[in-house]
């Protein structure tokens, strides 16, 4: 190739433009014979090492060997030489200061016309402060900045590592989960300084406590965890969480004042709390907040009994940050007419889709949300999604209705029928095609008020249902006071008709009192062709469950409606 080059532009002009690459290169370059005597050395060698080219003339590369690599190393690095003409790698060389350097090195050899080595061209690059960049970011990835312990990442890693050798060798192991007690506190009152220089003092103090073998990290703000590595029993464990509770009570000087910690610690045990690191974790955690509750400044020791009541925090977290995700939808229960055997109206039901547990069942999630009042927020934000979903639905099936579940919680605020009345209007959606369904335990505490409520709210015409009737404790003397338009039968009723004749007798009575007060009936959950007709029978107005369509996302309710119309009108 080079003959070519120098053919193509001249053997002096081909010497003249080597000459100055090697010359101006950013890479150190060397040229030796073939018993590797430097024949050339370029300026950027002379700036890397430190050695002038009148000073390495005729010498061996060897002179910039740092000592860090052994025999066999230099004898494989000549070995590729000799095999492959090539040799590329890290290496440590040594400057002519003394100090040590660590560069990429390539060496390549260049052959007369019979393929023997004449000449050894090397080229290096100073990586020393990109190795030095790396090394320092790794560390920045796996350390704590303020108090020099690992941080989550590296805890997770070595937890990992130690738990594969307590399974392998059949041992022990624990989590302790440490937080100080009134942290905030402290720091909000001596300022993030001296809260920073109390963080490095605790870390200092729990690390004299430990083995070698032994890992404390931060993982939070004021948070720490400890593995403790084969164990004997839960005992030794208790006992390194004893010390330190004890370790920590002495004052830490902070300002030349005495300023008093102490913290609240969490146990957990591999492998009776859990077979993997996030399990024994979330448990240490447990039990961690058990002792908070407890009076701080102590240990718990995890026990299946925190399982619920942490479930429940956690559940409530989720739910908080459920309607800013997008993890709530709605699904759609058809409600079918028994006369026309048309689709009248649609049920809203809430569902919630959690990325970390999965599906939660509404029997969960909607107490949760009543107790907490998150229920107001969640219900306004499905009254907003179903007027979008009405105008879609309205396209293609113009008459049909959507009911909505109304909580106590809700129903009881001031502004209530207010709230609604601003929705549709804001919506472009006609109050008429909202059926309200409100439980006999809603309205019947506060009767006098609620009626005042379902009669403002049926003077903004929506339609009102006493939803699972039968199973309060409703006074039929009330019943007719009320302004509502439709009775649900409770699906406990319809599910037991052929079990119970007291059930089906009851049913029949619904229905008859309800048509005498000129209600309509719908039938809730029912499942089997034999309950349909009774129902029938019975001149129920409509009925939904099962036998009719499970809940469905929006997405598919054109099409079951489609195909539902299409089957009604082929019989």
């Amino acid at each position: 190739m080079d003959k070519k080059l120098a053919s193509l532009f001249g053997l002096d002009t081909f010497l003249s433009v080597s000459h100055a690459i090697i010359q101006e290169a950013d890479e150190g370059i060397i040229v030796t014979d073939s018993e590797g005597h430097i024949l050339l050395a370029n300026p950027a060698f002379e700036t890397v090492t430190g050695y002038t080219q009148e000073e390495v003339l005729g010498k061996k590369p060897n002179i910039l060997r740092s000592g860090l690599h052994d025999r066999t190393f230099y004898e494989n690095m000549w070995e590729t030489i000799r095999d492959h003409g090539v040799w590329k790698g890290e290496i440590w060389n040594k400057r002519k200061n003394g100090e040590l350097f660590v560069e990429w090195l390539t060496i390549k050899a260049v052959y007369d016309v019979a393929g023997n080595p004449t000449h050894y061209v090397a080229i290096f690059s100073d990586v020393t402060q990109h190795k030095r960049t790396m090394e320092q970011l790794a560390r920045l990835s796996n350390y704590d900045l303020l108090t020099n312990v690992p941080n989550r990442q590296l805890f997770t890693k070595r937890l990992q590592h130690l738990l594969e050798m307590a399974r392998r060798y059949n041992q022990q192991l624990a989590i302790l989960f440490l937080d100080l007690d009134r942290f905030k506190y402290i720091n909000d009152e001596l300022g993030h300084y001296n809260g920073d220089v109390l963080l490095k003092k605790v870390a200092n103090r729990l690390k004299k406590l430990l083995r070698t073998k032994d890992t404390l990290a931060r993982i939070g703000g004021d948070e720490f965890v400890v593995i403790l590595p084969k164990l004997k029993d839960v005992q030794e464990a208790v006992s390194i969480a004893e010390q330190m509770i004890e370790s920590l009570q002495a004052p830490f000087i902070l300002n030349g004042k005495d300023v008093y910690m102490s913290a609240s610690i969490g146990i957990s045990m591999y492998p009776n709390d859990g077979d993997d690191g996030e399990t024994l974790l979330r448990r240490a955690d447990r039990a961690m907040q058990k002792a908070k509750e407890s009076g701080r400044n102590r240990f718990e020791l995890y026990t299946t009994k925190l399982d619920y009541q942490s479930e429940v925090v956690m559940l409530e977290n989720y739910l908080r940050k459920a309607l800013e995700r997008n993890e709530l939808f709605i699904c759609y229960q058809p409600i079918v007419n028994m006369k026309t055997k048309k689709i009248e109206a649609l049920e809203a039901l809430m569902r919630w889709k959690q990325p970390n547990i999965g599906f939660v069942s509404p029997a969960q999630f909607i107490p949760l949300a009543e107790e907490t009042g998150l229920i107001v927020p969640i219900t306004k934000w499905l009254f907003e999604q179903a007027c979008i979903h009405m105008k879609a639905i309205h396209q293609f099936a113009p008459h049909i209705k959507i009911g909505i579940n109304i909580s106590a919680v809700h129903f009881q605020q001031d502004d209530f029928v207010e709230q609604l009345s601003t929705i549709v209007k804001k919506n472009d959606v006609h109050p008429r095609f909202f059926k309200l369904e409100l439980t006999e335990s809603t309205i019947m505490p506060n009767a006098e008020e609620s009626v005042q409520k379902l009669v403002q709210l049926k003077q903004c015409g929506f339609k009102l249902a006493i939803d699972d009737f039968g199973t309060g404790f409703s006074s039929l003397s009330y019943l007719h006071r009320f302004p509502i338009d439709i009775l649900k039968i409770d699906q406990s009723f319809i599910r037991r008709l052929s079990l119970y004749s007291d059930d089906a007798t009851i049913v029949s009575t619904i229905i008859m009192m309800a048509h005498h007060l000129h209600l309509s009936v719908v039938a809730e959950g029912v499942e089997t062709e034999q309950q349909y007709e009774f129902l029938n029978k019975q001149q129920c107005d409509m009925v939904q469950g099962y036998y009719i369509a499970k809940p469905m996302p929006i997405d598919e309710v054109q099409h079951f409606i489609q195909e539902w119309d299409e089957y009604i009108n082929e019989r």
